[in-house]
């Protein structure tokens, strides 16, 4: 599927898959959380392909241990040039370190070592800001928010020098929306985070850097194309007028965990079709 800008076909998303290799990412190790379905997947599948072997984890173990299963025997016998990675599904509720230490324990029974960590899982929670209520902002600093901050922790205390840990704030962090005041308060808090983080850590030899997606075609993001309305205001104020696809943010990722970014950190890339100017 092609770029478009096409106004006759709304909402239509770009889900070519990303090209570029980086050999030297090949026998590394990953943890992604949130991977049972939308980036985080597209993330675990795209680094396998890559060689790279991850441990996925979500809440949702049946979901993620079942799309583990599903990446590993699409890839296997591909006839790739470099030999894909394994995938590893388990449940982990990232609101608790206890749980993000069992990630990291677990990559390293299963393939040895710890390379990369993708902080993924997140919520999106609604509701006009009078109506934010005691249980929707905890839980929404709980899980965007403090699981970022377990992630890393764990990462940083397993990792080699060289490791790169890659958090996913949002476009949000930078440009308010009406009804999403604690997922905004949140994805700005996980942008400052990533800096001091990244000045923290830089002691260790490990990067960190954050990705702010924009209108991403996900399940998370559904709201937008099953709203008529919705659609058409990110439409324009997307100066490419279309929504963007989790390959469109695998394609940075990628970049941030590679060699060819081992002097960039505390950095954030927005992947929002130029939103945030507008």
């Amino acid at each position: 599927m092609s770029t478009t800008t096409d106004r006759d076909n709304p909402g239509r998303t770009d889900a070519t898959p990303m090209t570029a290799q980086y050999p030297e990412m090949a026998g590394k190790v990953a943890v992604v959380t949130g991977a049972a379905q939308g980036m985080g997947a597209v993330f675990a599948a795209g680094l396998a392909a890559r060689g790279v072997s991850v441990v996925a984890a979500d809440i949702n173990e049946d979901q993620v241990v079942t799309t583990a299963d599903r990446i590993n025997a699409e890839l296997a016998g591909n006839g790739a040039d470099v030999p894909a990675g394994r995938i590893v599904g388990m449940r982990a509720d990232v609101t608790a370190p206890a749980d993000h230490e069992e990630l990291a324990r677990r990559a390293i029974a299963e393939f040895e070592r710890i390379d990369f960590w993708i902080n993924n899982a997140g919520i999106f929670p609604f509701a006009p800001a009078e109506d934010i209520s005691p249980e929707q902002i905890g839980a929404t600093l709980r899980v965007n928010v403090e699981g970022v901050l377990y992630g890393a922790q764990a990462a940083a205390r397993h990792m080699r020098p060289g490791g790169a840990i890659v958090n996913m704030s949002s476009v949000s962090a930078l440009r308010v929306r009406k009804g999403r005041g604690a997922y905004c308060t949140s994805k700005a808090a996980v942008a400052h985070m990533t800096e001091s983080l990244a000045v923290e850590f830089g002691d260790k030899g490990i990067r960190v850097n954050s990705i702010a997606p924009g209108y991403i075609d996900t399940a998370m993001t559904r709201w937008v194309q099953d709203d008529p309305a919705a659609l058409a205001h990110a439409l324009e104020v997307v100066p490419l007028h279309r929504l963007g696809s989790p390959e469109e943010v695998f394609g940075p990722l990628l970049f941030l965990l590679s060699d060819s970014a081992r002097y960039i950190t505390g950095h954030s890339i927005a992947v929002d079709g130029g939103s945030r100017h507008v």
